[in-house]
């Protein structure tokens, strides 16, 4: 390593690339230092550079932590990059680096202690790790904060190991050597640091070092030591808060196997409670920070013991109250949440049988929780119109916050019961009512007093919807009652019309509240907040749903109202209103219900042609795709049950829609929302139809075909699939129905072939998305057809083009096709619908594998070293370990020729020399698995290794490959 009087001369071009970085000067020479400092990095000779700006006198304190910062990421990276033998010497250096910077920059303290883990992990011929370190940086104040820094830091980088070139068994040795055969001396050395600081304020390194420790040191043997009072002196430090808490969490987590950890329990729960006054203090003090450590650690706490809750409640009921005094005392609700979970864990025990003596003894506490909850649930005191004074965040995350609040309310329903949380929330509104019910129905200037608290009640009610049965009889009758009766506020009105939303199921079963409930909803619609007006859509929408069959004689009235309120409301309030009524048409006798449809769609049909009509510019384009998703709500929810044999009217109706719906898709192809929203109208009629959509099948593919030859929009490509899907079962669908369908996917698939000859599959990724999923169920359905047609070596061509891509939806929808293609190479074929795998298929899939097989390999590879989202990592690896059953020696001589195409220096002979071995031996024991975690290793320490951000490779060069290329 450089000699610390060495000339700067070595060093000078890095320190003039990282002034440039931190200068005020243009953004080409930035990048063009940016360059330099990243190349520089992964060189050779970085190591003798770093080493001497380190050992500098002249050299800045961030020129020394890039340095230090670099010297990492070669040891973790570039290890290889120096001989075996001089790695004792590297270590001896760190060393000698870590005792001249234990009183110097921490960062760089931090870099260099990672350093000599990451070292130790990778030396496997150094077995003394513990002692030397010890006995180099000594045992003074200053050396020992390194060493707790070092000790600290130690059992993150072995977790982390996976970063470094090791093999796995490799891995598991030397976690064992270094954490599980160290265990005992470092807890000794804790120990003993800890004793000879006593009366010292804590030292947050200490706890730190402790809590990465925990994995290796038994909790037992931790809390039996000085070392538990040091963590729970700490919580009064507040330097030291934060790690203690940490390590406390930690310590609690360990404890998770309550009957193994019986002990450690008896000695920790007493140590905790002896910490509750300490939560109202804190509250007192309104020290934020302080109430959130002592909240996450009863949090953390019962989370542990949840189950030795239910077993014991009353011995661990102390432990309850705290937390629920945690939620109670959150004046800000900044902390509350931290509590959440473990209600949730406690009330998953609670609700067994087994435990309903503990559900006894704790109901009061969830109780109490109610009333917690629903005083949380208050809008600040503010402004009427604006309560948030116009911070729109703070209004955002209350909203969050309220949904979560009221999964806590649901836990309470099922431990007390409904009744009981019902009563609570209909007593704050009748104590509401009695206080203020003077002339409450006359707001003054429109304002309603202390409103806050009865809208909170109103949203507990909706909130616990969910958990009410629709036969409850003690409480919602006069909860009902009393909601159609309230004062008009907006909130309040709001919220009242979603309670009326969410109980829907009982009004269902109560229809004697049915007609003021809807009259109450129907009014909303008039209301000057769009907030109401939305929520009484979406009411109106579930009203229908769950009372439609009380409505069916009331469609005509409810066809007049649509018809009226149609032309005012949003879009989303429309599709809600639309969803409604669509479900009281659904309700209708067979015998009626082509009338019902009929008398709501056509005018739609007729609105809808005359905005296509006058659509002139892109925003009423717009419109008009908007309008055409009415007709495919109507599609959507009415689809009765037809016996067999019996004509559908449903398709009685739609076929005189259809040819309107091409008529519209024929004059606005080119836009692609148009086209969208028909082709889902389309898709939805075969999902709800099914077979019964045959006499319209021809038309429909017809248009289909055409539209994606005018337009090459993946829209139609996807509803092609759902014809696939939907016209395949034998039993249903006749031959040549099937014959014609699987012409119908030849003809699509000979349009997607001719766009690809002037398209690059970059240019249109979506449509290669809609395309590939095509054939996975081409695939599915058509298994046999497909694979021996001429069709497959055109989509292989088209499968390896559209590898170049980089977005990740494209990408796996290519991926699992290969994938289902290539599992046609094994003799049992890869679905139940298949009794065997023709031998004819098998051979035209193999064929297919051993001649594309390279070129599949080298890209899928390139693509997980360099430019694959990592989504598409477990597809990936399932293409190629098809190819390694279809064809093993060869799949090894391509992985083989393409990590020789590797960019010199990117990876050792050595690293690549022991990937080719693991993989050999896994594929001569068929250890799929073993292949599997060794690819994503090694293309995983690869792209760490040689992949930035700025990198501006993304695949392995020489693998283009020539363009898609097809003729007929």
């Amino acid at each position: 390593m450089a000699s610390p009087n060495g000339p700067t001369d070595q060093f000078a071009p890095v320190l003039a690339a990282l002034a440039t970085m931190q200068g005020n000067v243009d953004r080409e020479q930035k990048y063009q230092a940016t360059q330099f400092l990243e190349h520089f990095q992964k060189s050779p000779e970085a190591w003798t550079v770093v080493h001497a700006i380190l050992q500098s006198d002249i050299a800045g304190v961030e020129a020394q932590l890039f340095a230090a910062t670099t010297l990492k990421g070669k040891i973790t990276y570039d290890i290889h990059q120096l001989p075996r033998d001089s790695l004792v010497n590297l270590r001896n250096s760190l060393l000698s680096l870590l005792v001249s910077y234990r009183n110097g920059s921490r960062p760089i303290r931090t870099q260099l202690c990672v350093c000599l883990a990451s070292l130790a992990l990778q030396l496997l011929e150094w077995k003394n790790v513990i002692s030397l370190v010890v006995s180099t940086l000594g045992n003074d104040v200053e050396s020992s904060v390194c060493l707790l820094e070092f000790l600290k830091i130690l059992p993150e980088e072995v977790t982390e190991g996976r970063k470094v070139s090791l093999t796995e068994e490799e891995l598991d040795t030397r976690s064992r050597e270094l954490l599980t055969d160290n265990a005992s001396e470092v807890l000794r050395l804790l120990v003993q640091y800890a004793q000879s600081t006593a009366g010292s304020p804590p030292n947050p390194a200490l706890i730190s070092c402790v809590n990465s420790w925990l994995r290796e040191i038994p909790v037992l043997d931790v809390i039996g030591t000085q070392l538990i009072d040091v963590i729970i002196s700490a919580l009064s430090s507040d330097a030291a808060l934060d790690p203690a808490v940490e390590c406390l969490c930690n310590i609690f987590r360990e404890t998770r196997e309550v009957d193994v950890s019986q002990e450690a329990i008896r000695i920790l729960y007493p140590r905790v409670m002896g910490l509750v006054p300490k939560i109202r203090e804190a509250a007192q003090a309104e020290d934020s920070e302080t109430f959130r450590g002592f909240t996450r650690i009863f949090a953390e706490a019962g989370e542990s013991w949840v189950v030795l809750i239910a077993r014991m409640p009353m011995d661990f009921r102390e432990l309850v109250s705290a937390i629920a005094e945690c939620a109670a005392l959150d004046a800000e609700r900044d902390v509350i949440s931290l509590t959440f979970n473990f209600w949730y864990e406690l009330k998953n025990y609670l609700v067994l049988e087994k435990y309903i003596e503990a559900r006894v003894k704790i109901a009061d506490i969830y109780s109490q929780l109610v009333d917690i909850m629903i005083r949380h649930l208050h809008y600040p005191e503010g402004s009427e119109a604006d309560p948030f004074s116009g911070d729109r965040e703070a209004e955002e995350k209350f909203r969050e916050f309220r949904h979560s609040m009221g999964d806590v309310l649901k836990d309470c329903c099922e431990v007390i019961g409904s009744a009981a949380c019902l009563g609570k929330a209909y007593a704050e509104i009748r104590t509401w009512m009695q206080r203020y019910a003077t002339d409450s129905q006359k707001p003054v200037n429109g304002q309603v007093e202390s409103w806050q608290s009865l809208e909170a009640p109103l949203f507990s009610l909706r909130a616990m919807g969910r958990m009410i049965p629709a036969d409850e009889e003690q409480v919602l009758p006069q909860i009902m009652t009393s909601l159609v009766q309230l004062p008009e506020h907006d909130k309040v009105r709001f919220a009242a019309t979603l309670v009326l939303g969410r109980y829907t199921e009982w009004t269902s079963k109560h229809p004697t509240y049915l007609e003021p409930q809807l009259n109450y909803i129907t009014r909303g619609f008039e209301h000057s907040s769009k907030d109401v007006a939305r929520a009484a859509a979406m009411a109106l929408k579930f009203f229908c749903q769950d009372c439609g069959k009380l409505l069916v004689d009331h469609v005509g009235q409810l066809h007049n109202f649509y018809e009226q309120v149609a032309g005012d409301l949003p879009i989303a309030s429309l599709y809600e209103v639309t969803d409604g009524v669509a479900h009281v048409v659904a309700a209708q006798p067979l015998d009626k219900i082509y009338d019902a449809l009929r008398l709501f769609c056509e005018p739609i049909a007729k609105r809808l042609m005359e905005k296509a009509n006058s659509a002139n510019d892109d925003k009423a384009k717009c419109e008009l795709a908007d309008y055409i998703q009415l007709l495919t709500i109507f599609v959507q929810v009415v689809h009765p049950h037809v016996p067999p044999g019996t004509l559908n009217p449903m398709i009685r109706f739609w076929s005189g829609l259809v040819p309107v719906l091409g008529t519209i898709l024929d004059n606005f192809v080119e836009f692609s929302p148009v086209c969208e929203r028909v082709s889902r109208c389309y898709r939805t009629m075969l999902v709800s139809y099914r077979t019964d959509m045959l006499p319209l099948l021809p038309q429909l593919a017809e248009k289909l075909v055409t539209c994606f030859q005018k337009s090459h929009q993946g829209c139609f490509l996807w509803v092609t699939g759902a014809v696939i899907r939907e016209f395949a079962d034998e039993e249903l669908v006749d031959e040549a129905t099937r014959a014609s369908v699987y012409q119908f996917l030849e003809q699509q698939c000979l349009n997607m072939f001719r766009l690809l000859n002037t398209k690059a599959a970059t240019e249109i990724p979506d449509v290669i998305e809609d395309f590939f999923r095509l054939l996975v169920d081409g695939v599915m359905f058509h298994p046999y057809k497909l694979i021996l047609s001429n069709l497959l070596q055109p989509i292989f061509e088209a499968s390896l083009h559209s590898l170049s891509l980089e977005q990740v939806d494209p990408l796996v929808a290519v991926l699992q096709f290969l994938r289902d293609v290539l599992a046609y190479g094994r003799p049992s074929p890869p679905t139940s619908a298949y009794p065997e795998n023709p031998k004819e298929v098998q051979e035209a899939v193999k064929a297919m594998a051993l001649s594309k097989g390279e070129f599949i390999t080298q890209k899928i590879l390139s693509g997980l070293m360099y430019s694959f989202p990592r989504d598409c990592v477990p597809d990936s690896s399932g293409v190629l370990l098809a190819l390694v059953e279809l064809c093993p020696e060869p799949w090894l001589q391509w992985m083989k020729q393409t990590l020789e195409l590797l960019p010199a220096g990117s990876i050792s002979p050595t690293e690549a020399q022991k990937f080719l071995a693991t993989l050999e031996g896994a594929v001569s024991t068929r250890d799929f698995k073993k292949i599997r975690y060794s690819l994503q290793d090694f293309t995983n320490r690869y792209r760490r290794k040689n992949v930035t951000p700025r990198t501006a490779i993304t695949g392995i060069e020489g693998i283009e490959g020539s363009r898609f290329s097809f003729s007929e």
